[in-house]
């Protein structure tokens, strides 16, 4: 039995720049969803999907730990226990994380199937995808280690290839040998591979044996597997997520599982996959995927347009109007407004780099920041003091803390507070305040059965969030 389970591995690494400003550092593209109609997140959507595999056991989560408490309450959202949350201190790219899943794997189970998957795609024909994998199990179960060509629909440039030994046919269901992986074309040299059935899209999604994969990262890097079983031999466990031992992880290659293994070994193959998928990589790939109306225009929010065609619109808050315009992406949240050529949508990432290296926290932070107790976001801020709306989700509880440079205010908007200041407990309701001076040890919990929703004016000579002090914390954060 141990040998015909499929262990789902969902790797949640990368910060989707692409798509800022509605992805940044704080809460990437796969942690969104970016289709009003559509609650579940690109990550739930990954596991959703899954539904109907055979053998298939509850995923192991690779992700930033700073993202730890969204995986975990994403994943309780639709109601999937994760065999582990394993936790990256950095990235090292897909070679040490698909090492440390084999390595877990087979601590679990024997030598189980292994379905690697990027936690950020889109894919539209679901009932094709399973039959695709079910036949890549069957390679995987005669040793092959399996990658999955998307079948082209036009000359991307933004994407990497696979070349295989063989064309792909649109009637049969085949692996074919790799010859090679190719970086990003240019547009000529893409055109030449879509005419090339020998070319298909490199979709980052793969299947193989656990023992498979990991006897040919041993020939290949015999460092990266030393290195990911020492970063795992001492169980740093926390919560429901596991850690790994930072220094010896620090000093993995930073590689591609594409690079290190599957254009090397003699054990590699391509199948071919019509899915209808896209990895939804910037604001272009967004406006394809979005429906639209009869002028091409997708719409999210208060928008009204006149005279528009083929542009996407999204607004959080504000009213946009567009009046004769084509081609644009306008979207505006709480903190910034982009508004851009749609066929330009690939570069926003050089003016997120720009940001985040002039220190502008707009690059790659959100004003709406989460925490496992719920969410806070900053509304208005100078250089002593800030103002910002927290909202504490039913039973759960802030760390006892102490500020050194600020004193707080808390006004409850709706719900009721329990307050802790220096071991003394009141509870509040609506239009009910507190005042916590600078230095006081202090906690906040939500007592009630709805949402407490108040508001919080620090005042003091630094306002940063890093001026907080942790003595208890029921989220393993007084590292932190």
């Amino acid at each position: 039995m141990s040998e015909d389970v499929l262990l789902p591995v969902i790797l949640c690494g990368g910060s989707g720049t692409r798509l800022w400003p509605l992805s940044r550092e704080s809460f990437p593209k796969q942690y969104l969803s970016i289709d009003e109609k559509e609650k579940n997140s690109f990550l739930q959507k990954t596991l959703l999907r899954l539904n109907g595999l055979k053998n298939i056991e509850n995923p192991l989560i690779i992700c930033n730990e700073d993202h730890r408490f969204i995986v975990a309450e994403q994943m309780r959202e639709i109601n999937i226990k994760p065999k582990k949350i394993l936790l990256e201190p950095f990235g090292r790219n897909t070679a040490p994380a698909i090492t440390l899943s084999a390595l877990i794997g087979i601590e679990e189970y024997s030598n189980p199937n292994l379905l690697i998957l990027s936690a950020d795609h889109e894919i539209k024909n679901i009932e094709k995808f399973l039959k695709v994998i079910e036949k890549g199990i069957d390679y995987s179960k005669d040793d092959y280690l399996v990658t999955f060509g998307i079948v082209p629909k036009s000359p991307e440039t933004g994407y990497g290839y696979i070349r295989s030994t063989e064309p792909f046919s649109n009637n049969e269901l085949k692996g074919s040998k790799i010859v090679k992986f190719i970086e990003k074309p240019d547009y000529e040299t893409a055109t030449h591979f879509l005419n090339d059935k020998c070319y298909t899209w490199n979709s980052g999604i793969f299947l193989f044996k656990a023992k498979s994969i990991l006897e040919e990262i041993e020939s290949l890097h015999p460092d990266i597997v030393d290195l990911c079983k020492k970063s795992l031999l001492k169980k740093f466990l926390d919560l429901d997520f596991q850690r790994l031992d930072k220094p010896i992880f620090e000093k993995c290659p930073n590689i591609s599982i594409d690079y290190a293994v599957m254009e090397k070994t003699n054990k590699g193959i391509v199948l071919p996959m019509d899915v209808g998928w896209s990895d939804v990589g910037n604001w272009q790939s967004i406006w394809e995927n979005l429906n639209k109306d009869k002028n091409g225009n997708s719409v999210t929010g208060k928008v009204i347009l006149d005279q528009t065609k083929n542009s996407l619109f999204k607004s959080e808050n504000r009213l946009i109007v567009g009046l004769g315009v084509e081609d644009l992406v306008v979207v505006d949240t709480n903190d910034v407004l982009l508004v851009a050529n749609k066929h330009k949508s690939q570069d926003i990432k050089k003016i997120v780099n720009y940001l985040k290296k002039n220190g502008i926290t707009e690059g790659y932070e959100h004003k709406k920041i989460y925490r496992p107790w719920g969410h806070y976001v900053s509304v208005l801020e100078e250089s002593r003091w800030k103002v910002k709306v927290i909202l504490v989700k039913p039973g759960e509880t802030l760390s006892l803390q102490m500020h050194h440079h600020r004193s707080e205010h808390w006004i409850v908007v709706s719900g009721t507070a329990c307050v802790e200041i220096n071991e003394k407990k009141i509870i509040l309701h609506e239009n009910q305040s507190s005042y916590i001076p600078l230095g006081s040890k202090h906690r906040l919990s939500n007592p009630g059965k709805i949402q407490l929703k108040l508001i919080e004016i620090q005042s003091g000579s630094y306002v940063g969030e890093d001026d907080i002090e942790r003595f208890e914390d029921n989220y393993g954060r007084l590292d932190n």
